[in-house]
């Protein structure tokens, strides 16, 4: 009897611990997914005008669920949120350029490379170089690898979009100590919706007005913003932000396995392996740094940002 209970207790507990992955990997897919329809969107709106309409949807999404107090707060704590909105608004105007231009694996897997930057520079250990190292081999291989798509622009764009993810998590970090819950994010986003708004007019013009223009950019901000954020949320009350950095690695090759379902994107044997030796090194480099900042001599080391 004994042995039932236990083996009963075990299972729960194994299982308890697989939904927090499951929720994290669930809104790591609707976002990667999201980006794909965001994609076949581009014809339609353009790549800015899609980034225009998923934060504005983004914006009144969570404006509406999160009721953020707008009194009582500084004039550095704004300073903050529209430091943090043109990181945001940068960050994804950047990144749908890249979409528009390179396959989405590919995107993501340079996108990728501004965090794992922040997480080495941050990091006291020589084990962060042998991180750096392995990434910069996968993605040597990647443009080495027959992808005969990957232009030059693209990456740029793309590159530029990993600078500005970096520069996101430390605005975020920052938005987090000052305003309770999301309203920093809400509002962030609100703020990022303003700036991106002239481009995406340009871009599109009256047809981001368009019915079936704005269900899109709805259905996009959900998949992409909301879904996503909900379910991290709901998973980072059980796991630690060290685990959840490791599961966020994960992006690039989700990110391919979208492309290739979505978009029809095909991936070589050789830029599956240049994928995931960037998803190795980006869950090193976060172990690593997780560990760093538990030694004892960096306990006054800021919490990593989730």
């Amino acid at each position: 009897m004994t042995d039932t209970r236990t083996a009963a207790l075990g299972g729960q507990e194994e299982s308890s611990r697989l939904v927090p992955v499951a929720l994290v990997l669930a809104g790591m897919s609707a976002q990667q997914f999201g980006t794909t329809v965001a994609a076949l969107l581009f014809p339609m709106v353009g790549a800015a005008g899609m980034v225009t309409l998923r934060q504005l949807m983004s914006a009144l999404v969570l404006l509406a669920v999160c009721r953020p107090v707008l009194r009582g707060y500084s004039r550095a704590d704004w300073a903050v949120i529209c430091g943090f909105g043109l990181a945001l608004a940068t960050m994804n105007g950047l990144f749908y350029q890249a979409v528009a231009r390179i396959p989405l694996g590919a995107a993501v897997t340079f996108e990728v490379l501004g965090p794992l930057a922040l997480s080495v520079l941050t990091s006291r250990k020589a084990m962060s170089a042998l991180w750096a190292a392995l990434a910069l081999a996968g993605v040597a291989l990647l443009g080495r690898g027959g992808l005969t798509q990957l232009t030059g622009s693209g990456v740029a764009f793309a590159l530029g979009a990993g600078a500005m993810w970096a520069v996101y998590i430390l605005a975020s970090k920052q938005a987090g100590t000052r305003f309770p819950e999301a309203d920093g994010l809400a509002l962030a986003i609100s703020v990022a919706a303003v700036l991106s708004l002239p481009i995406g007019i340009v871009d599109a013009g009256v047809t981001l007005l368009r019915p079936e223009a704005l269900g899109s950019g709805l259905a996009v901000a959900l998949l992409c913003s909301a879904v996503p954020y909900t379910l991290e949320l709901l998973a980072l009350r059980r796991l630690t932000a060290g685990a959840f950095g490791v599961l966020l690695s994960l992006s690039p090759a989700v990110a391919a396995l979208a492309g290739f379902i979505v978009l029809h994107q095909q991936l070589s044997p050789i830029q599956m392996l240049a994928i995931g030796l960037v998803v190795v090194a980006s869950t090193g480099a976060v172990r690593t740094g997780r560990s760093d900042r538990r030694s004892p001599r960096h306990t006054s080391a800021s919490e990593e940002d989730a």
